[in-house]
C-alpha cells in the first residue's frame, strides 16, 4: 500500500501563517499537518489554530520532548483527539525509556489521541512497537527506512500486535526550490554535529543530505511499498513565509500526483 503524504513545518512558524496554510493543505490532499516542537515554538498552539479552520486534516506534533515539556504541562484543549497524533520524544533525558513509558501512560489518561514515539535507536523503536500507536523515524534514506519498517513490523508481531496497531512515519526534510538549498544544507550540517545522529549516519554509511527530498523522483522513492506508512515532507524554504510555504505545498502536491500517475502506469 502506498504511503500517505503529510506536510511538516517548524514550530516557530507564526500562528497566523499556520491558520492560513492549513485549509490549503486540506484542499491539496495532504494527510496530516506535523508541527515540530522547539523552544519558542509551541506545536500544540499551532495545531489548535489549524484545527479551527479544517475539518479532515489530521494534526500531529513531531516531536514534543517531554524532558523539557512534561506531559502534565501540555495544554491539549481545543485539539480534536480523533484526528490528532501526539508525537513525543525523550529529548536529553538520563533515563529515556523509563520517561517514555511513563509519558505514554500519562498521555493515555489525558487524551484519546494516538501516540507516536520519536525513535532513533532500536530500544526506543521496540518500545514504540510494544506500547505506542506509531513511530516517527528521522533522517533515513528510503533504503534505511524500509529496513527500519520491516524491523518495526517484526517487533510489533513479537509483542503480539498487528501492523494495524501502529504506523511507521518517516520525516524527511524537503525543498521544492533550489533557492532553499542553503537552508537545507545548514539543517543537514547541524544534525550531523549531534552525536546520536552522527553515530547513526556513520552506522548507515550515509550523510544527512542523502536522507532529503528535492525532486519528484526522490519523493517517489520514499513512497515505494514497504518504506513507510506515512511520509512527512518537512518544508524547508528560504524564509518560511506563507507565500513560500504555499508554493512548496502546490509543488509537492504536484509531485505526488506525478508519483501516483507513474505508479498506475507501471502497474498496467
Amino acid at each position: 500500500m502506498r504511503a500517505r503524504v503529510s506536510f511538516g513545518i517548524i514550530g516557530t512558524t507564526e500562528v497566523e501563517v499556520v491558520a492560513a496554510l492549513a485549509p490549503r493543505l486540506e484542499r491539496l490532499g495532504f494527510a496530516s499537518l506535523w508541527v515540530n516542537d522547539v523552544p519558542g515554538g509551541d506545536s500544540l498552539a499551532r495545531l489548535r489554530a489549524a484545527a479551527t479552520v479544517t475539518e479532515r486534516l489530521h494534526l500531529a506534533t513531531g516531536i514534543i520532548p517531554i524532558d523539557r515539556r512534561p506531559v502534565a504541562t501540555l495544554d491539549l484543549g481545543g485539539i480534536p483527539a480523533e484526528r490528532t497524533a501526539l508525537g513525543i520524544g525523550s529529548g536529553r533525558a538520563e533515563r529515556p525509556l523509563g520517561l517514555m513509558r511513563e509519558g505514554i501512560d500519562e498521555l493515555r489518561g489525558r487524551s484519546e489521541a494516538s501516540i507516536v514515539l520519536g525513535a532513533l535507536g532500536p530500544r526506543m523503536r521496540r518500545l514504540a512497537a510494544e506500547l505506542a500507536d506509531g513511530v516517527l523515524l528521522n533522517w533515513l534514506t528510503p533504503a534505511a527506512a524500509s529496513t527500519a519498517t520491516a524491523e518495526q513490523r517484526a517487533a510489533a508481531a513479537l509483542a503480539g500486535r498487528s501492523p494495524d496497531d501502529g504506523r511507521v512515519v518517516t520525516y524527511v526534510r524537503t525543498i521544492a526550490d533550489e533557492a532553499a538549498r542553503p537552508a537545507l544544507e545548514i539543517e543537514a550540517h547541524r544534525y550531523e554535529q549531534v552525536p546520536a545522529y552522527a553515530a547513526n549516519f556513520a552506522r548507515l554509511g550515509t550523510g544527512a543530505l542523502d536522507a532529503t527530498i528535492s525532486t519528484s523522483a526522490r519523493l517517489a522513492d520514499y513512497l515505494a511499498d514497504g518504506v513507510a506508512d506515512e511520509v512527512v515532507v518537512r518544508a524547508i524554504t528560504p524564509s518560511n513565509s506563507l507565500a513560500e510555504l504555499e508554493r512548496f505545498a502546490e509543488t509537492t502536491a504536484g509531485w505526488l500526483d506525478d508519483a501516483v500517475a507513474d505508479a498506475r502506469f507501471s502497474e498496467e
